[in-house]
């Protein structure tokens, strides 16, 4: 059982994110996300599952996975005594070495729920506009694509618009001109009071902190997440100041009436699906932890 599981889950993952190594900025995920598709291949059956700790080793005693020592121990898991033993996430350890990590991770998913805090669609994905306002041209981040406007005609949105983003980590890459025209600041300490339920980064960090909650979720959530974060990213370059057209994409026109309708169409479609991967999450680690009420 075990062997055939994992076999299966190898699979899973890598056919999974085999597809985003295809386009180069969908492959972002794997550098705005310190997570390797090597990582992203592990499987892990959640902490509530043991498996046959023999699968993780191939005919020859060789290991399967870079998480297997020599020894044939894998790193964040423990193996029951016995002939034949079973092999399960070592939870006593990963609330002791990332506790605090775990209080942090539940309580910014639990307050950031369309349950517990009222969605905001008014951004109109302006923070990619931010981070090229009156940049010099070919300084832009993405230097590799063209802007698809002029910059003066890309400057010219982002100064005529209301700048209303609440992610730190979208907030923190915009321009020193672009900046004080927000209408907040918003800082690490504030983010679990801060974090949208409907911001695009918001729904991609979900496949982040899946990650970090590895091996105690599955791997079929973390690569739900992944999925749901690559869909995500589409939307958010499709909106971008950045030409992604020769990538095969198309282009939501934020500057005008009927592109921000497009966007908040489809902001809305993405925080409903989002908000499922979340209270997944939640599900799965609820056990270990004790989840506040927003």
């Amino acid at each position: 059982m075990g062997s055939t599981w994992l076999s299966n889950g190898y699979s899973e993952a890598s056919s999974g994110s085999a597809p985003c190594l295809e386009r180069r900025y969908r492959a972002l995920l794997f550098t705005y996300y310190p997570f390797s598709a090597a990582r992203l291949r592990r499987w892990h059956p959640g902490w509530e599952v043991a498996y046959d700790a023999a699968a993780d080793i191939d005919e020859n005693g060789t290991s399967l996975i870079a998480d297997v020592d020599e020894a044939g121990h894998r790193s964040w898991y423990l193996d029951s005594p016995g002939p034949v033993p079973l092999r399960r996430a070592d939870v006593t350890r990963y609330l002791d070495e990332r506790g605090d990590a775990l209080d942090f991770m539940t309580r910014l998913l639990s307050a950031s729920s369309l349950t517990h805090r009222r969605p905001e669609f008014g951004c109109f994905g302006l923070h990619e506009w931010a981070m090229v306002h009156r940049v010099p041209a070919g300084a832009q981040r993405h230097e590799d694509l063209p802007l698809r406007l002029s910059p003066a005609q890309t400057d010219a949105v982002v100064e005529r618009e209301n700048l209303v983003c609440s992610h730190i980590d979208a907030f923190r890459f915009f321009t020193p001109s672009a900046a004080p025209r927000n209408a907040s600041e918003p800082t690490r300490a504030t983010q679990v009071e801060n974090d949208n339920p409907a911001c695009l980064h918001v729904g991609m960090d979900l496949y982040k902190w899946a990650m970090k909650l590895t091996p105690l979720v599955p791997s079929s959530l973390v690569l739900d997440c992944f999925e749901h974060a690559r869909e995500t990213r589409v939307l958010d370059m499709e909106a971008s100041p950045y030409d992604v057209r020769p990538l095969g994409y198309g282009v939501v026109p934020i500057e005008t009436p009927a592109g921000k309708a497009e966007y908040v169409r489809r902001q809305r479609a993405l925080a409903a699906r989002a908000d499922v991967l979340r209270e997944r999450l939640l599900a799965a680690v609820s056990p270990l932890v004790d989840v506040p009420a927003a």
